[in-house]
């Protein structure tokens, strides 16, 4: 009898622990997102990075963003991509713009673990705006202002994170309401 209640209590102990663990991370895309899940695996569940997702798979970057890591990842929305000029996602998605498409996805790509508080921090240190460099060579300015981060990229187009520290288990992934353009 002992050992059953304690059996129970120790299965109700870890679902309480499996639930406030899911309650840390915020929904993205109507989902719920896991830090034991990697970048592609969680991003493959939110409705509003459909696009992304798409453009991930026909840059054939998938492999990477299910890599080690530590990544961290700007992502913009459906909404962000739609606001591109017309056309350009379709011809950004076709196999002989991949080069350009593969630049474009990791200028919002960081070889780090970056956390906001961390950014709000370098931000902080350097006097108001950091520079942040991506894997696909872009310099990004970031800055704060009543919580929030913005981000400049290379051609002035600015975008604001508008969910942030989405825990992944090899990184985390800001959301970000535009797409991040390098200079071409």
């Amino acid at each position: 009898m002992i050992k059953s209640v304690l059996r129970g209590f120790a299965l109700a102990t870890a679902m309480s622990a499996v639930a406030f663990a899911a309650a840390k991370n915020p929904t993205v895309g109507g989902a719920a997102m896991f830090d034991s899940r990697n970048i592609i695996e969680n991003a493959v569940n939110s409705k509003d990075h459909t696009t992304l997702v798409a453009a991930v798979k026909a840059a054939g970057l998938v492999g990477t963003l299910e890599g080690k890591g530590p990544f961290t990842v700007f992502a913009p929305t459906n909404e962000a991509f739609a606001a591109l000029p017309k056309g350009t996602v379709d011809m950004l998605l076709k196999p002989e713009n991949k080069a350009t498409l593969t630049k474009v996805l990791t200028c919002h790509v960081v070889a780090a673990d970056a956390m906001a508080k961390t950014v709000a921090k370098m931000i902080k240190d350097d006097g108001g705006e950091h520079d942040i460099k991506t894997v696909g060579g872009c310099v990004l300015k970031a800055k704060e202002s009543k919580g929030k981060i913005t981000l400049t990229d290379e051609n002035g187009g600015v975008s604001h994170v508008t969910i942030a520290d989405v825990k992944q288990s090899n990184g985390v992934i800001h959301v970000v309401d535009k797409v991040l353009l390098p200079k071409m």
